[in-house]
């Protein structure tokens, strides 16, 4: 079995190690302008047209949850991938327990008003606040994949109220459960927390909008772990400034890295990390990895498969 391995960052080397420990028998090598030799099963992240065209595999992998760099690539380029050949993502290598960790701490910084003990800090005001209630503290989720599910599920556990919206209707146990457009104004009117894990396809970017942040409750935060094309950013710094938002943790963004010049950076109510809420896991991923193509090549189903007309 040969595989090729292609991405612009990672540590080739140490991925084809382990890649090769896992699957035994397997023969790796990191791809090269020029290398047309055969495959059977490809690992890449923005992979150049080239490296695909052409080939007879029997799958290809995206190094992350997000395929929409490669769907994109698609577009443009049709004869990059055959129709026939699977594409799959990486369910949940790790991910899914990072963004808990990220959506959870984040959740409970606002809930116990961290933010305003912060900004009081800055006056030297020592003034003890009002407590939030959590009934009075709903947690709206957009995306009910995988990330979501877990999300919401680390969520409950701390007793918060939680719903979810997605374009098919979800059945999770102690989750108010939303689906379709003709149901977001009723998700978004009893939102407090907006946490967005939605995929990012042709129907979702610039979702987050003017008009939906309107809809959500007032002092609402707005926490993106999805992608930044889902965020209008002008539209999001007017809703901090007239106040419909109290404030936003942003991850993620339509430019990386941010430019110097992005309002965003000097917002007092806007807090950035650097796509970092959630990473690939070499060890992890490698072992989904093998266990995927493993199943593959005994003719069994395998989860992670992209719709590819519908982007996730």
């Amino acid at each position: 079995m040969d595989i090729l391995f292609y991405h612009p960052t990672f540590d080739n080397a140490a991925w084809i190690r382990g890649l090769e420990k896992q699957i035994p028998g397997a023969r790796v090598r990191a791809w090269t302008r020029g290398d047309d030799r055969p495959a059977d099963y490809a690992l890449v992240w923005h992979p150049p047209v080239e490296m695909l065209q052409g080939r007879a595999l029997k799958a290809v992998f995206a190094l992350g949850a997000g395929v929409d760099s490669i769907l994109s690539r698609l577009q443009a380029h049709p004869e990059m991938l055959a129709e026939s050949i699977p594409l799959f993502r990486l369910e949940d290598t790790g991910m899914g327990e990072q963004m808990q960790e990220y959506a959870v701490s984040q959740v409970l910084h606002w809930f116990r008003r961290f933010d305003d003990y912060q900004a009081q800090k800055l006056e030297k005001r020592w003034q003890p606040l009002d407590d939030y209630t959590r009934e009075a503290f709903t947690v709206g989720i957009m995306g009910a994949g995988v990330l979501g599910s877990q999300v919401a599920q680390s969520l409950l556990a701390w007793r918060f109220p939680v719903r979810v919206w997605s374009r098919s209707r979800k059945v999770w146990p102690g989750v108010d459960s939303f689906a379709g457009q003709a149901e977001l104004g009723e998700f978004l009117s009893q939102t407090r927390v907006l946490i967005n894990l939605l995929p990012n396809t042709p129907e979702t970017a610039g979702i987050i909008n003017r008009e939906l942040l309107s809809q959500l409750q007032e002092n609402a935060y707005l926490l993106n772990l999805a992608r930044g094309v889902h965020v209008n950013e002008d539209d999001l710094i007017a809703a901090l400034d007239d106040g419909q938002l109290k404030a936003a943790m942003l991850d993620v963004f339509s430019r990386e890295p941010l430019p110097e010049t992005s309002p965003l950076w000097q917002h007092p109510r806007v807090s950035i990390t650097p796509h970092v809420a959630a990473v690939t896991r070499p060890q992890e991923a490698i072992r989904y990895i093998a266990d995927t193509i493993g199943r593959l090549e005994r003719g069994e189903a395998a989860g992670g498969r992209v719709d590819r007309r519908r982007g996730y």
